[in-house]
């Protein structure tokens, strides 16, 4: 292995050493805990130390590393104390996420980390929102992601790449390649002769580097640095390694022929450097003892501080409480006195957006054809004229990209909604949803301050794919919050609270409501108080509790039937729920009618009739009903799909509630 040590003086080529050795021994300390049963679970990175290392070196302290199992050098590198990740690795209160995440699925905005999760390649997208929030601001910044070889068959791997080309972001992707994704050889894999060809056809610039030769790795980093900074266009570093160990420890590496680890042992990147600074006089064996035994104290005295630390004690309130990021939703005072014009449903959307963008400048909107088509129904026509192509962007079809973008603008302090062009595709994007963005907070402290708008519904004849009501996927995840307005005014002012929240907003648009109802809004700034339903009307004989259309046909069919009392609540909120405007209607009248148009398995109303049967049962005259559509995909023609939603057998559960 040659080392070309140009331009570095002997005291930073120490540096370097020292910055290799400490992750190789803790590595090693950490393989004896487990053996001797004081730790349960660790995966090694012995072998391929030198990438993690020589990245974390090349970039400036304060630019962001999306890192993976194997990386503790970036942590190392980024000066964490041993202790409080020995404590994080055991899963103590004192670890970085308070004992709710493992090994290194966390991050440290102090050390400007981000955190992994066991998905692999989500965290790329998170790149290219950072690296796009350095874009934003004209900073000489850049965002790097590692990726493994087995995480370069992921989709998410390729949209990051993509929108980090069509965007030009300045992002250093790293691939390590080991040979393996778990015990899958790259030959199973892929059959490109090296992965950073993956890059030519997304016209990226993608080099091959020795990953075992720390002085390369540094070398070709910082000029990989260099150069997506000069250009403002992202690179592919790819580099050739070995993990000397399992996947993790209980794998083993029986998979693995006996005769690659005698290869890869020759090129050992701890070694290897060692001895060429041995030989070159630059180290001697005494002054590399004497470093091997300030890190071996380091090690023992951190890890008996981390020993020390208690098993968590729960705290329910506090486990709950950290769901969210603190913040407490209001409606604005008086706002029903502000002039008033009418509108429809979707113009009330546009408003609120519109607001939003005027009074947080730092508010990004990004989705598919939103910029000088103006969606595909409008409702950003014009926007781009208003505040330009760099805070109206135009994305691919990309939505998982999109999402994970989104949450790293959100770690760099932005705020961005995204446009699910129909609900139905947000399938495609499903985990960085349930998965980044609703734990984040919860995991590391780390807000996702991202709304997403959801075109929802059906009634307009658009068939299995674009009519689905999706809402309730999204109501069993913690983390997130679920708006769903029915009116121009609700939708206006909860638009703008969902912009104002840090937390990740779902905020759904019922496409058959947009065109078809109207009514009186505000005009300004106003907002309404996420978490609080309304009441429509107040009616002694029967309560329907209801959302979205569901609230328009109630409201239509009690107009129809004026010899019945009817109760309408507009939950607004689907998560979280008002249950206490929920049980005040259930008080009223007694008997309980769950209406909504998404199908009735698994639908927001079983919840709910569950809820008040164990909370409201007393105040019960008759079972809770639900009326809900039909267990099926929602069909393409008219009639099919009037017959399949809730609405028409709306009438018969009336009369049914009504004469039990």
């Amino acid at each position: 292995m040659m080392f070309d040590r140009t331009n570095y003086s002997d005291d930073e080529l120490i540096s370097i050493y020292k910055e290799l050795l400490l992750p190789r021994m803790i590595e090693e300390k950490m393989l004896i805990l487990l053996r001797q049963g004081r730790i349960s679970k660790w995966f090694s990175g012995i072998g391929q130390e030198a990438v993690a290392v020589g990245a974390t070196l090349a970039l400036d302290a304060d630019e962001y590393i999306m890192p993976m199992h194997r990386n503790l050098g970036v942590f190392t590198g980024r000066k964490m104390p041993l202790d409080k990740l020995f404590t994080q690795w055991q899963g103590r209160k004192d670890g970085y996420s308070k004992g709710r995440e493992r090994s290194f699925h966390f991050g440290s905005n102090e050390h400007h980390i981000c955190g992994m999760i066991s998905h692999l390649g989500p965290q790329l997208a998170i790149a290219d929102g950072i690296a796009l929030a350095h874009k934003l601001r004209n900073e000489k910044k850049v965002s790097l992601a590692f990726s493994g070889d087995g995480a370069t068959s992921e989709g998410d791997f390729h949209e990051a790449l993509n929108v980090a080309a069509v965007w030009k972001l300045p992002v250093i992707f790293v691939i390590e390649n080991n040979g393996y994704g778990l015990s899958t050889p790259s030959s199973e894999q892929f059959i490109c002769n090296q992965l950073a060809d993956k890059g030519i056809g997304y016209g990226i610039k993608a080099i091959t580097i020795d990953g075992n030769n720390i002085l390369e790795v540094y070398t070709q980093i910082k000029a990989a640095r260099a150069y997506c900074i000069s250009e403002q266009k992202p690179i592919i570093v790819e580099c050739m390694t070995f993990r000397m160990r399992g996947h993790e420890e209980a794998s083993g590496v029986k998979y693995v022929p006996t005769a690659l680890f005698e290869i890869w042992g020759k090129k050992d990147p701890l070694m290897n450097y060692e001895n060429f600074l041995l030989e070159q006089h630059i180290l001697t064996s005494s002054i590399v003892e004497g470093i091997r035994e300030e890190f071996k104290q380091y090690i023992e005295q951190s890890l008996e501080r981390g020993f020390a630390e208690p098993p968590v004690v729960p705290v329910t309130e506090d486990e709950v409480r950290d769901v969210y990021a603190p913040y407490v939703s209001s409606t604005t005072p008086g706002f029903d006195a502000f002039p008033k014009k009418e509108m429809k449903l979707i113009n009330a959307i546009t408003e609120g957006l519109d607001e939003g963008m005027k009074h947080h400048s730092n508010l990004v909107l990004m989705g598919q054809d939103i910029a000088e088509y103006g969606g595909a129904f409008k409702v950003t026509e014009g926007f781009v004229e208003r505040y330009g192509k760099e805070r109206v962007r135009n994305t691919p079809l990309c939505e998982s990209a999109i999402v994970g973008a989104a949450l790293g603008l959100s770690i760099k302090g932005f705020k961005s909604m995204m446009e699910m062009q129909f609900s139905d595709f947000v399938t495609v994007g499903f985990n960085q949803i349930i998965n980044n963005l609703a734990k984040i907070y919860y995991r590391w402290g780390q807000q996702a301050d991202v709304v997403i708008r959801m075109p929802s519904g059906g009634g307009v004849g658009a068939g299995p794919f674009h009519s689905q009501s999706t809402e309730a996927w999204f109501t069993h995840t913690p983390g997130l919050k679920v708006v769903y307005p029915s009116t121009p005014e609700d939708a206006k002012g909860l638009m703008i609270s969902a912009l104002e929240d840090p937390n990740p907003v779902m905020f759904f648009e019922h496409k058959a409501l947009y065109r078809s109802i109207s009514g009186l809004v505000p005009e300004g700034y106003y907002t309404i108080e996420i978490g609080k339903a309304k009441k429509v009307q107040t009616g002694d004989d029967l309560s329907i509790i209801t959302y979205g259309s569901g609230v328009h046909w109630a409201l239509d069919y009690a107009k129809q039937h004026p010899e019945l009392s009817i109760d309408i609540l507009d939950l607004r909120t689907l998560l979280p729920l008002d249950y206490d405007a929920i049980r005040e209607s259930v008080v009223q009248t007694g008997k309980v009618l769950l209406l909504h148009e998404d199908t009735l398995i698994g639908g927001l109303g079983g919840e709910i009739a569950a809820w008040i049967s164990e909370h409201c049962f007393e105040q019960l005259d008759a079972p809770v009903m639900r009326c809900a559509s039909l267990d099926t995909p929602v069909p393409f023609a008219i009639e099919l799909e009037q017959n399949f939603m809730a609405k028409s057998r709306l009438d018969s559960y009336v009369k049914k509630l009504m004469q039990y």
